[in-house]
């Protein structure tokens, strides 16, 4: 089987921070090369892989200004498109644009679906609901408009999360510095829990930023460290009491939620999108209401045992497991392109 994995241009893959797009798409790619397949990775030039690489765009355009987001996008997209008889199967995780080739090429495409930016990118995933296949990275997320082959939850390295079992006296806010991620309900919860709070990321909201975390930052009870790469993020969420994830949106996943676990720390969230997916209540975090309710589990936080946070993620978030499921639904793909029309269109698969 010959698989060529579209990942996004906006950062290197694997990102050297930021990118989760990206990271899983990286994951995807090494994965499949692990299991003895044939892939190539369309990614940034100044990407890395195990497998092969093909690039038109020399690096990220968010790592560039120089650089036309859209024009990196188009020469991205078309350069694997033009290729595509090349491949058995295409998986894309670059959004809706490569759907617009769907009727264009004969290679099946399977796009995992990482969220929707805005309800109205839902129509061009409708208009390729009998051709495309689609997978949703948690069952939150699935629209009702849309056909879905599978879901799969996405998957970390186990080998670069290392378990730690006895944690520094800190809580963490680990993702990008915005509004719909909380950050300022991390800080609340922190100083009324009467704890330090590191938060790491990149700010995405300047004026956000500046106004509702940078007043508060000491260097002392509130620490800013900025982005974090894989070797620090891997001591911070390691070495953190529990991981703060005040999210103010439905998020589709949260992989630093999965991230967090993986190295045995427990997170507390707030009750959305696929929080109640990614976290066993009262065994690996707490799923909470709002700021008064996460500060009142903080002081519960003795109650859950790091050892389980560590199997719960390596049993449903582990690399492996997500690249055997994603092997499942080419098989099925490839066996539904054998099938007359008529019968494919009522498999059920």
């Amino acid at each position: 089987m010959k698989i060529a994995v579209l990942a996004p241009v906006a950062w290197r893959t694997p990102p050297l921070h930021y990118g989760p797009w990206e990271q899983i798409a990286a994951n995807v790619a090494e994965g499949l090369v692990q299991h003895g397949l044939d892939v190539t990775l369309f990614a940034t030039a100044n990407s890395g892989t195990a497998g092969k690489l093909e690039a038109v765009c020399a690096t990220g355009y968010e790592e560039d200004s120089t650089l036309d987001a859209k024009v990196m996008e188009c020469l991205h997209i078309s350069h694997l498109m033009e290729r595509a008889g090349d491949f058995d199967i295409i998986h894309n995780h670059f959004d809706f644009l490569p759907l617009t080739y769907s009727r264009l090429i004969q290679t099946p495409m399977v796009t995992t679906i990482h969220g929707f930016s805005s309800p109205k990118i839902i129509p061009v995933y409708q208009r390729y609901n009998d051709i495309n296949h689609y997978v949703s990275i948690s069952y939150s997320d699935r629209s009702p408009l849309l056909t879905y082959i599978a879901t799969v939850y996405n998957g970390i390295d186990t080998s670069v999360f290392h378990y730690c079992a006895q944690p520094e006296d800190y809580l963490l806010y680990f993702g990008r510095i915005h509004p719909d991620k909380g950050t300022h309900d991390a800080i609340t919860i922190a100083q009324q829990a009467n704890l330090r709070l590191v938060i790491a990321g990149i700010v995405q909201d300047k004026a956000y930023f500046h106004e509702k975390v940078a007043p508060y930052v000491d260097g002392k009870k509130i620490q800013f460290v900025g982005p974090a790469g894989p070797a620090e993020r891997d001591a911070l969420l390691g070495h953190a009491r529990a991981l703060l994830h005040p999210v103010h949106f439905e998020e589709p996943f949260g992989l630093s939620v999965a991230e967090a676990m993986m190295c045995g720390t427990p997170v507390i969230a707030y009750r959305r999108g696929a929080m109640s997916e990614l976290i066993k209540d009262g065994e690996t975090g707490f799923l909470v209401s709002g700021i008064a309710d996460a500060i009142e589990r903080v002081a519960l936080l003795s109650r859950i045992r790091r050892e389980d946070c560590r199997n719960h993620a390596i049993g449903l978030f582990s690399m492996d497991r997500m690249v055997e499921d994603y092997i499942k639904v080419y098989q099925a793909v490839l066996a539904l392109k054998k099938l007359p029309a008529e019968v494919a269109g009522s498999s059920g698969i």
